[in-house]
Formats: structure tokens, C-alpha cells, sequence
């Protein structure tokens, strides 16, 4: 059972890791990796001359960031609640509702955020009500993240509770039968029994998370991005997707991309030693 998955794993995350070595070479799409001439460091050092390259690094992390304050800990709090609603079918229904989001391509995401933010969209015309003038949302560099921020959470929040709903289903019984026969309530059982049990399964999502703090979701930025919005919202992948793709850079793109993975590799290790620290059981390894 366990086969198909190696060989996913051993054909598109390690055989591809050959690759890495274009960045230490002057590729030539024709000349290929083998005859294409080496030149060591020349695209790193490069790289951190370039100052479109600080302000990508600037905006990717500042994102990263905003996804893991803002966006990370909201499938926590739904997981919690859900696992609140006594009712099963209802329960069921609300699950349902908050994962639909998940299965629609940010392609058409974006649409709907640019249709409802449009200066004759909903919210503009909710604005009218209160005698604002229309504003042009997508085109803001003010309001750009924070688009970001709010489209990750409606599409990836329900998802997200999965994993934790399954944490939460395994915690004894026996443990709320207890707390209530001590007094405890729904409120004192969540946060004294539920949430305390849920904390390793939530610091290893949190150190996956981090992992990826430089690796952002190219789909969406892409799409929601505009030529106004270009100084906040330029990040790594859609640098890279423009120079390395569209101009031809290779060697200057996987630079940038070896880069980004051993950022995120140094983040982990840290995070992971940083978790064992304070709980003995915890961190990925």
C-alpha cells in the first residue's frame, strides 16, 4: 500500500533534487545540465545585489507572517467550536459548508474578490449606504494583504479543522466525564481538557507551517495581484515565475528557490529544538 507513495515521493521531490545544481551553473536550456559551464556563487552573490530581490524577500515574509498569526490559528478556533456542536447533523452540515471553499481554484476565488470589492460589487455598495464614495479595493496597496489574509482563511479555515477534529476525537471520554463531574462546564472542559490535549498535534501543524513561512501560495498571489499592487504583493514564486519562466533565468530562479528551502530548513530545525525544549514529546523528530 505504502509503494505507490515512495515511488511519488522518489520520482518528483528527490530525483528533481539533481536539479539544485543549475544554480551553480550558467544553464543553457540547449547545452543542458551537463555541458552547461559552472560558475560557483556568481548567482547568489547576484542575487543579494539585486533590489528587486529585498523587496520580494521583504513582502514574502511579511505575508508569511501575517499567515501564521492570523491564518494559522483560525482553524484551531473552528475545530473547538465544531467540536461544541452536540447536534450531528447539523454539525455535519456547517463542517460541509466550511470545506466547499477548499475545492475551488484560486482562479475562481480571485474572481469573486474582485467581483465583490469591484467599485459596483457588494461591499462598495455597502459603503454607499453610509454615504462613502466607491473605492477600488484591488488596486490598494493599503488593503492588498489584508485580502490575502481574509481569502486564506475562507478557503483553507474549514479544511484546515480536519486534522484537529481528528486530534479531538481521540481524547478520552472518560477525562470530560470527570471535569464534569467536578463542575467544569463547556467553557472550563475546552480550555483545561481540549485544548491542552490538542497542543502537540497543533505545535507539529505549526512547525510544517513554518517550514513553508517563505514558500507561499503562488495561485493565489498571482491571481489576486494587479500592477498597483505590485510593491506589497511581489513575492519568491511570483518572482520567480516572471524572471525564471518568463525571462529565461534559471540559474538566477533555483538560486532564489535553494535560498528559500534552506531558510525554511533552518526555520524548522530551530522551531522543532525550540519545541523539545519545552515539551519533551514534542517537535516533528
Amino acid at each position: 500500500m505504502a509503494l505507490p507513495g515512495i515511488i511519488y515521493f522518489i520520482m518528483f521531490r528527490y530525483i528533481p533534487l539533481g536539479g539544485i545544481i543549475i544554480a551553480f551553473q550558467d544553464y543553457m536550456i540547449f547545452k543542458g545540465i551537463g555541458d552547461s559551464p559552472f560558475v560557483g556563487f556568481l548567482h547568489f552573490e547576484k542575487l543579494f545585489s539585486y533590489p528587486q530581490f529585498w523587496r520580494v524577500l521583504k513582502n514574502t515574509s511579511i505575508i508569511g507572517f501575517y499567515n501564521i498569526v492570523f491564518v494559522f490559528p483560525v482553524p484551531i478556533l473552528l475545530a473547538l467550536l465544531f467540536n461544541e456542536i452536540k447536534n450531528l447533523a447539523y454539525k455535519r452540515t456547517m463542517q460541509t459548508i466550511y470545506y466547499v471553499p477548499h475545492f475551488f481554484s484560486w482562479v475562481i476565488i480571485s474572481a469573486l474578490a474582485f467581483d465583490f470589492l469591484s467599485t459596483s460589487g457588494v461591499v462598495n455598495a455597502v459603503r454607499g449606504w453610509f454615504g462613502y464614495e466607491p473605492f477600488l479595493f484591488m488596486q490598494s496597496e493599503t488593503y492588498f494583504r489584508t485580502i490575502v489574509v481574509l481569502t486564506s482563511i475562507w478557503k483553507e479555515a474549514g479544511w484546515g479543522t480536519i486534522v484537529l477534529l481528528a486530534a479531538i476525537s481521540g481524547i478520552n471520554p472518560e477525562i470530560y466525564e470527570a471535569a464534569m463531574a467536578d463542575g467544569a462546564n463547556r467553557i472550563r472542559q475546552m480550555f483545561s481538557i481540549t485544548l491542552p490535549m490538542l497542543m502537540p498535534t497543533v505545535v507539529i501543524l505549526l512547525l510544517l507551517n513554518i517550514g513553508n513561512f517563505l514558500d507561499l501560495s503562488f495561485d493565489q498571489l498571482y491571481n489576486l495581484l494587479t500592477p498597483m499592487t505590485y510593491p506589497v504583493g511581489d513575492v519568491i514564486d511570483t518572482y520567480v515565475y516572471r524572471v525564471g519562466i518568463v525571462q529565461g533565468q534559471y540559474s538566477s530562479t533555483t538560486a532564489i528557490g535553494l535560498f528559500q528551502s534552506l531558510i525554511g530548513l533552518m526555520l524548522v530545525v530551530f522551531f522543532n529544538r525550540l519545541a523539545k525544549k519545552y515539551q519533551e514529546d514534542g517537535g516533528l523528530w
